[in-house]
């Protein structure tokens, strides 16, 4: 199997999986007073200071929950409340779900944000939240994050960072560049799933989305997902080959051009492992199937969406069109080897051959 869906989530470091392990090992509740409990908090905690240490927060900042899209709907119900929200047009389910009723700011063809028009938002909306991916899922495309932090606070809005594809790969300090706070997920950069964590600049109040035993200083109830949490702390801190991923992410986008394929977000600034190519005239759930059928994991669209038979939200934002019912990601992880990237380039020549023959043969 050769796998080529990282942004669904990326295989397990090692590191990750030993620190996972032995937290696995302390069978302690961190909420509890007696030895064993101590013993798990010290893990907890340490975790926590880690994550704080790569976002440039406070430890009491980090609020640990399921994955990012708990964190996301998290800040949106802390910062949302009474306040108009403007989201990205390209943003993950995730945020549109939680977010009834939002304002749409709309991005260029080459899915960056649309400063202008969101200048012009923030005028009529001074005090909105203002939810901004910084690495879209589906493209790749990084936003703009430095002059949108610098627009809200000159409008007096909030900006809230779904970052969870981007840490571990071109690392920023959000809070640092004006996000008043910014989810991440473990399983996005190599830790176990279960665990992500909302992380926010000083002095925000955070309201409870989930109520419970008062864990997370009353802010995430429900016992903290021990083994999980410290994986993904220690999944943060390990090194990404980003230079030689994007090296091998342009060799496959040359090859599946050449093959007549459309890549989406060529010329804006994008994650070095992610590409989305159309293929015209193919759905892209053929060409899953057809890629799978030769051993190759890769996605049409999000994972959390790419079960359904529709259009990618993210490339009709673009303006794709028919297109936009036509593409697949290709992200690789930290582990790609070069055999891959040649069983994958001969896999999709022939696939589009076929749908050449094909189209020749209907007409």
């Amino acid at each position: 199997m050769i796998y080529l869906d990282a942004n669904a989530t990326e295989p397990l470091r090692p590191e990750a999986r030993d620190a996972a392990f032995k937290a696995m090992e302390q069978h302690g509740n961190p909420s509890s007073v007696h030895q064993a409990g101590r013993a798990a908090r010290k893990i907890l905690e340490e975790a926590r200071e880690r994550v704080a240490l790569f976002a440039k927060a406070d430890p009491a900042d980090v609020i640990f929950c399921g994955g990012a899209t708990e964190a996301n709907a998290l800040a949106i119900h802390a910062l949302g409340s009474n306040r108009p929200i403007l989201i990205g047009a390209t943003e993950h389910e995730a945020i549109r779900a939680a977010t009834p009723g939002f304002i749409t700011i709309p991005v260029h063809a080459d899915g960056g944000v649309d400063l202008e028009a969101l200048e012009q938002l923030l005028i009529a909306y001074p005090n909105a939240l203002v939810c901004l991916m910084a690495a879209n899922n589906e493209t790749g495309v990084l936003h703009n994050i430095e002059i949108v932090g610098k627009l809200c606070k000159g409008a007096g809005a909030l900006l809230h960072v779904d970052a969870a594809q981007a840490i571990g790969r071109c690392n920023q300090d959000w809070l640092g560049l004006g996000a008043a706070s910014f989810a991440l997920s473990g399983h996005k950069f190599g830790g176990p799933p279960g665990a992500g964590a909302l992380v926010t600049r000083p002095g925000l109040e955070i309201r409870a989305l989930i109520k419970g035993g008062g864990q997370e200083l009353g802010r995430r109830g429900g016992t903290q997902a021990l083994p999980a949490i410290a994986g993904m702390a220690a999944a943060l801190a390990l090194p990404y080959p980003a230079e030689t991923i994007s090296a091998w992410r342009d060799e496959i986008e040359a090859s599946c051009i050449s093959q007549g394929a459309v890549v989406a977000g060529v010329g804006a600034p994008r994650l070095p492992n992610t590409t989305c190519v159309a293929l015209p005239g193919i759905r892209a759930e053929t060409q899953v199937i057809a890629l799978d059928m030769v051993g190759i994991c890769v996605s049409s669209g999000s994972a959390c969406s790419s079960g359904k038979v529709s259009s990618s939200h993210v490339l009709s934002a673009m303006g794709f069109g028919k297109l936009a019912g036509q593409a697949i990601r290709i992200s690789l992880p930290w582990n790609i080897q070069a055999d891959a990237i040649r069983e994958f380039q001969s896999a999709y020549a022939a696939m589009a051959l076929r749908a050449l023959r094909s189209s020749v043969q209907s007409a």
